[in-house]
C-alpha cells in the first residue's frame, strides 16, 4: 500500500508518519498493494483531525475522526474504516447472490477478502428501518436550505427549479451548506 501523508496546520512527524503506516497498514490485508491510501492531519481550534481517503475502482472508502489526541484519532479512524470494508465486502457478495467465488473484485480489493467465509456481525448489516415518499416541488437551492432549516433536518432533497434535476442541499460541519447535483456518465 502506498502512503501519502499530509498536514495541515500540523507538522507529519517522524512518529505520526510511524503510528499511521503501523496502525493502517493493518489493512494490507484488505487491499492490493499498489493501493493508494490518502492520509491527512490538520489541527482546528486545538481538535486533532484525520482524514483517510482510499480510492478503490468505482467506490471510494473514507474516514474522518477528531478527537484531542491524534494518535487516538487514528486508532478511531481504523476501525472505522475496517468496519466499512466488512459492509462493502457484505455488500458485493450479496450484489453477486451470496456466490462469493463469482463475486466480481473492483480495482484495489484483494481477491482472498471477498472469499473469506467470515461471518458478518449484526453490526455490519446494512437495514433500512423507514422508508418515506414525499413529492418533490422545484425550488431554488437557497429555498431548499430555507426549507431544511425549517424543517430541523440535516439534509433536504428537492428538485432544482434552475435545471430540473433533483439535487440534494446538506448542513455541513461547519454550519454552511452544501449542494449535491447528480452526474450521470
Amino acid at each position: 500500500m502506498n502512503f501519502i501523508i499530509s498536514g495541515k496546520n500540523i507538522e507529519v512527524t517522524t512518529g505520526l508518519r510511524d503510528a499511521i503506516e503501523q496502525k493502517l497498514g493493518k489493512l494490507e490485508r484488505y487491499f492490493t498493494p499498489e493501493t493508494e491510501i490518502i492520509v491527512t492531519l490538520s489541527v482546528e481550534k486545538g481538535r486533532q483531525k484525520i482524514e483517510v481517503t482510499i480510492p478503490v475502482k468505482g467506490s471510494l472508502i473514507r474516514s474522518e475522526q477528531t478527537s484531542s489526541d491524534m494518535y487516538v484519532s487514528i486508532d478511531l479512524v481504523e476501525e472505522i474504516i475496517e468496519r466499512q470494508l466488512r459492509k462493502y465486502k457484505n455488500k458485493l457478495v450479496a450484489k453477486n447472490q451470496g456466490h462469493p467465488t463469482s463475486a466480481s473484485v473492483p480495482g484495489g480489493i484483494k481477491k482472498e477478502f471477498i472469499d473469506s467465509e467470515e461471518e458478518p456481525s449484526e453490526d455490519d448489516e446494512i437495514r433500512i428501518v423507514r422508508t418515506k415518499k414525499f413529492g418533490v416541488k422545484p425550488m431554488y437551492p437557497e429555498d431548499a436550505c430555507l426549507q431544511m432549516e425549517l424543517l430541523g433536518h440535516s439534509f433536504f432533497v428537492f428538485s432544482n427549479a434552475e435545471t430540473d434535476e433533483v439535487n440534494v442541499v446538506y448542513k455541513r460541519k461547519d454550519g454552511s451548506f452544501g449542494l449535491i447535483e447528480p452526474e450521470f456518465s
